[in-house]
């Protein structure tokens, strides 16, 4: 650890959202400033500070030290008083009133601000208004700051200082230390962990309840986070008890009040009587809501007498001008019969084809239909290959950014007379009940996805349920189109699928493009090097792909060197090399980066998953603009935490798009990751070429897990039962 004293030279940049700084930091009898960066709240050029930290070397800035703690030292000479006012900290005060202060206080005179601020209505042109508002200003940097001094003494990340600050303002300190658990309900991310440190070390008692009932909500909620709708209550006592040193008859007494209040439902399992099922409230509502929906559709026959192979064949030949293939019409002739059907399938076996001609028939019978999908990316993609208008489920719903709800429901249904869902195993249990909520019983349903993709982000695994239960009409194509079994990505999809090793082709640049690569690496840091060589070099060189427009990195996770994070910092050094104004968390956003949308924006109508290039960053009117499919949109600085940067993206983000080359690191790293159905996920998104970097061990690993973690749901039982 280091300790620097100084004063700061100069901000280069400061997030008022979070208190993220970055800035030139001046050490008495030293040349030349040093870069520091951490959460300083409200800094202010000469303030002098006392900085605890550690150096790291970034690749482009050099030596940084990341600041792990500081200290504000108050000046205690005239000249540094007068300094310190007039830097801007205490807003209300110009030169001149400073100058005014000064010679009436003194060296008393930030003591007087600190204790006797209506004094400063003794200083010529400070009225009681003015010495109020300067109070004020003093006080609330104060609060900020002993806010995280606070946190950091408890062992706390004090870049969680400035949400709790913006939660509850003045009285932060106050609420944390009466119940700090009251943090976890009011501010998402901070969890129960966090809580619990600042809680033990203000003395609040291992068996509080309030500290029992938080205990059972956080793990509650983990299961959620992880895509579970329930969990057991015997596992649930007995992590409370493992983990957090609880009592488990207090837990199970917790437990109880928690259900009374309606914060959780506890199911008791019809066939093992002793076995329970813990839910969040919200979520058992949505499964039994979505089995109870699906049940009374299956229950109501179809009105609609489908067309004949002949009527069809015709019909399809006169308006889109294509063959079906005999899977394909023997679909058409069956799906209209049914109020809910699936349609599934891997790449090439018609699913689009198959789209398209379902709604032609439809529509040819005079029957209105809707087009959506789960994002934005696979909405467009739909409405590309349709050419019909397409939305997202989100917006067919009308959801109401002012409450928060969703305007289409049983008492407002949707207008229509059927719906295509696309690319529905990535809807979960919540947007389905919505759904099914707002979906009339006249109207048919189909649901088109490939179930083998991974699970919804959200909680649930409704396609896949649905399937399993075997109560829902299923479709599967089967048969891959001739022209298809030409593509090696195809290929090698439908080999990945049943558990076979795909064919693996070396890169060669001499060679026409094969259209599936895999080029063997065993170190991280040469597979990192790699893909900035195909990105810069190979791919745009000798493949003529653009290499921003037409190449994505996919990787399985966040962290390591080939994760999404320092694939991210490395190639925006590559890729955009420009030097720009560094933003969010020390990395910047510049002129020409890549970017992907962090959540739903439906104010922007910018949704979770869409990528854009950043057009401008103004640091004056602190806007970042960014183009979204030739649309510019803009953000302000305080809205930066919807973004990161997108030349590398997690193959979870990815579902539902499709990019001309992914590149995709396999490696050992990821072992707890790989499984069959992410490494086909993956393979899927690319349309003219793959390619595979790492070992045939990480791949051999992900092809014989099948299992990916079972998801605890009861949805496929409710339908069954």
């Amino acid at each position: 650890m280091t300790t620097l004293e100084g004063h700061i030279e100069r901000i280069t940049f400061h997030n008022p959202d979070n208190h993220f700084t970055i800035a030139r930091f001046k050490i008495p009898k030293t040349k030349k400033p040093v870069t520091v960066l951490g959460y300083l709240p409200d800094p202010k050029p000469g303030e002098t500070l006392e900085i605890n930290g550690k150096w790291e070397t970034h690749a482009k800035y050099g030596d940084q030290l990341r600041i792990e703690s500081f200290e504000v030292i108050l000046p205690d000479t005239i000249e540094g008083i007068r300094k310190y006012l007039t830097s801007g900290f205490v807003s209300g005060l110009s030169a001149k009133k400073v100058l005014g202060i000064i010679d009436h206080f003194g060296e008393k005179t930030l003591e007087i601000i600190e204790r006797e601020p209506h004094r400063l209505s003794e200083v010529k042109g400070i009225g009681v208004l003015t010495a109020d508002r300067i109070a004020t200003s003093w006080r609330r940097n104060h609060v900020v700051r002993s806010l995280m001094l606070f946190l950091r003494e408890m062992g706390i990340k004090i870049s969680y200082g400035a949400r709790i600050f913006k939660e509850y303002g003045e009285d932060a300190m106050q609420i944390i230390q009466d119940n700090p658990y009251q943090v976890v309900r009011d501010i998402p991310g901070i969890g129960f962990v966090v809580a619990d440190a600042v809680a033990q070390n203000v003395g609040v008692p291992k068996d509080d309840p309030k500290r029992i009932e938080a205990c059972i909500n956080h793990l509650v909620e983990q299961a959620v986070s992880e895509g579970h709708l329930f969990i057991y209550e015997d596992e649930l006592i007995g992590k409370c008890a493992e983990l957090f040193q609880i009592d488990r008859e207090m837990a199970e007494d917790a437990l109880i009040s928690l259900s009374e209040d309606g914060s959780v439902f506890i199911e008791q399992d019809k066939r093992v009587s002793e076995v329970r099922m813990v839910y969040p409230k919200i979520l058992y509502e949505a499964e039994t809501g979505v089995a109870d929906r699906l049940l009374a559709r299956l229950s109501i026959p179809a009105d609609l007498k489908g067309p004949d192979s002949v009527q069809i064949t015709e019909e399809i030949l006169r308006r889109l001008a294509i063959k079906l293939s005999p899977e394909q019409l023997k679909v058409l002739e069956g799906i209209f019969s049914h109020r809910v059907a699936i349609i599934t399938g891997g790449p090439g076996t018609g699913k689009t084809t198959l789209i398209k001609s379902v709604a032609t028939i439809y529509e040819s019978l005079g029957k209105q239909i809707l087009f959506a999908a789960p994002t934005g990316r696979a909405t467009r993609r739909l409405s590309d290959v349709t050419r019909r208008k397409t939305s997202t489920i989100h917006k067919l719903l009308g959801y109401n950014l002012a409450t928060g709800c969703f305007e289409k429901n049983e008492d407002h249904p949707i207008d229509a007379d059927g719906v295509i869902i696309d690319e529905a195993s990535m809807v979960d249990i919540l947007l389905m009940f919505h759904l099914l909520k707002a979906i009339p019983m006249r109207a048919i349903l189909i649901l088109v996805g490939d179930a083998f993709q991974l699970p919804p982000v959200g909680p649930g695994n409704v396609l896949s349920d649905m399937i399993k239960s075997k109560k829902i009409k299923v479709f599967e194509l089967k048969t891959i189109f001739r022209q298809e079994l030409e593509s090696p990505i195809t290929v090698n999809a439908h080999r990945v699928r049943r558990g076979e090793m795909p064919f693996l082709t070396k890169m060669d640049i001499r060679s026409p493009l094969s259209g599936f690569y895999f080029i063997q690496q065993r170190e991280p840091e040469k597979v990192v090097k790699t893909i900035v060589k195909l990105c810069t070099k190979t791919l745009p060189n000798f493949f003529n792909f653009d290499q921003l427009n037409d190449i994505q990195i996919l990787t399985p996770m966040h962290r390591g060197e080939v994760g999404t994070i320092n694939l991210n910092q490395v190639l925006q050094e590559w890729l955009n090399p420009n030097s720009g104004i560094p933003m969010v968390k020390g990395i910047p956003f510049k002129s020409g980066d890549k970017v992907m949308q962090l959540k739903n924006n439906y104010q922007k109508e910018i949704f979770n998953g869409d990528i854009g290039r950043v057009l401008s960053v103004q640091a004056g009117e602190e806007v970042l603009l960014v183009d979204y499919f030739g649309r510019s949109v803009s953000y302000g600085f305080s809205e930066l935490n919807e973004l990161t940067l997108a030349y590398a993206i997690t193959v979870h983000k990815s579902q539902g798009s499709e990019y001309p080359v992914t590149i995709v690191p396999i490696m050992g790293q990821h072992f707890a990751l790989l499984n069959r159905s992410l490494l086909y996920t993956a393979l899927t998104r690319g349309k003219k070429l793959v390619v595979l970097i790492g070992t045939s061990r990480a791949l051999e690993i992900a092809l014989k897990n099948n299992q990916p973690q079972k998801r605890m749901t009861k949805l496929s039982v409710r339908l069954v039962n």
